[in-house]
């Protein structure tokens, strides 16, 4: 029998900063001239994202009121791993205590004491005793609830954290697993004209996200996701192209212009590796919850397998409101897709993909519970209504 994950409870920082100003901020901190910074203005205009949060202020301030970055043309002295990390310690916490909050909040049958696992995700920040400590401590959970970190492994990181949601509920069907992803991209600004800088710099903003994953459906007949089967692919090629390293001035992220056709190349075959073992083919499936890992990728996925840009809805309102968070990402956009699903939708089948460093691309097939609550709440996982999709 399938776990299932639902209560999807999110939460972005204070500041709300359009895309133009941000990019103000870095043909700035760039010092460009004319020519680089409309060729910039250009580049954040086709990102397909509008707003991105922060917890830093200073993207949407003129120089002479920044308070994170030196007021200093050049941004020197440029801060340093320390200050970034100190930033993170301060803002990773609320921002996560407030993503489980709207999680719970969601399921009023369910209190903290009730949680046998956590397991908290993040690439943005490490520091111990950790967030997953200072979770415990912040929303009352019981001390000897399990604990488990998943870190640095980039957007497709909230995938690793529901298989392992899966695999504890698999063993155990008393047990309870909140997930916490908490993602502060922005404080990795690199000051650099490099081409893999302009484009993230262009790309990820800050957020968090929780949900609940069980062995049953959710109570009360919240909407839930049955996690149906996964399955991973590595393009190899793509090692160098999709990296996140550790260094001086931040942890600086490799995303060339090359990601897109790697994705082009192993999104087929991660499909086809998914399904295998599934009686659902990709002509049943009319539910997408796709990583937006920038435009470009949305697109060539769609060209690739066949899909339309409305298919892709959710992913692209979440890009547009909120660009890439990075693991929390994907996240969002399945809260996009089970508050859309009607009683109709009971049983569909939803496709899932994420990709990060390596490259890896993670591929899930869930499937919707969205039974009201006075029916039988017994939910048919995808691998169970092949039939009717037939």
């Amino acid at each position: 029998m399938p776990s299932y994950l639902g209560a999807i409870g999110t939460a972005n920082p204070a500041h709300r900063i359009a895309q133009p100003q941000i990019a103000e901020f870095m043909a700035r901190a760039l010092q460009f001239g004319e020519s680089d910074t409309r060729k910039l203005r250009a580049l954040y205009r086709v990102s397909g994202i509008e707003h991105r949060y922060s917890v830093l202020p200073d993207y949407g301030r003129p120089l002479g009121e920044y308070t994170f970055f030196p007021n200093t043309p050049t941004l020197e002295p440029f801060p340093s791993v320390g200050q970034r990390m100190a930033a993170y310690r301060r803002e990773a916490l609320p921002l996560a205590v407030e993503a489980v909050r709207a999680s719970l909040a969601q399921v009023p049958d369910v209190d903290a004491a009730s949680i046998t696992h956590l397991v908290t995700v993040s690439c943005t920040g490490m520091y111990a005793p950790g967030l997953d400590i200072e979770l415990v401590q912040a929303l009352g959970l019981r001390p000897d609830v399990r604990r488990t970190c998943v870190n640095f492994m980039g957007c497709y990181a909230a995938v690793n954290a529901i298989k392992l949601a899966d695999a504890f509920c698999r063993a155990d069907a008393g047990a309870r697993v909140l997930i916490v992803s908490v993602e502060l991209c922005t404080l990795h600004f690199q000051k650099s004209p490099e081409e893999d800088h302009l484009i993230s710099n262009a790309l990820f903003g800050d957020g968090a996200a929780a949900c609940l994953v069980q062995a049953r459906p959710l109570p009360g007949g919240v909407p839930s996701l049955s996690l149906d089967g996964f399955h991973c692919g590595l393009e190899p090629d793509g090692h160098d192209d999709m990296a996140w390293h550790i260094n001086d001035f931040g942890f600086e992220m490799t995303l060339s212009s090359y990601v897109p056709k790697l994705i082009q190349r192993g999104i087929g075959k991660l499909t086809d590796g998914l399904l295998a073992s599934l009686p659902v083919q990709l002509r049943d499936i009319r539910h997408f919850a796709i990583h937006p890992g920038g435009r470009k990728i949305l697109e060539t996925i769609e060209a690739e397998l066949g899909l339309t840009r409305d298919d892709n809805r959710h992913a692209y309102r979440v890009l547009r409101n909120y660009g890439n968070m990075s693991s929390a990402t994907v996240l969002f956009v399945l809260r996009e897709v089970l508050a859309a699903a009607t009683p109709a939708d009971h049983g569909a089948p939803v496709l899932s993909f994420a990709f990060g460093p390596g490259l890896t691309m993670e591929a899930m097939l869930l499937g919707l519970c969205v039974a009201p609550a006075t029916r039988h709440a017994a939910h048919q996982p995808a691998t169970e209504v092949a039939e009717v999709l037939s």
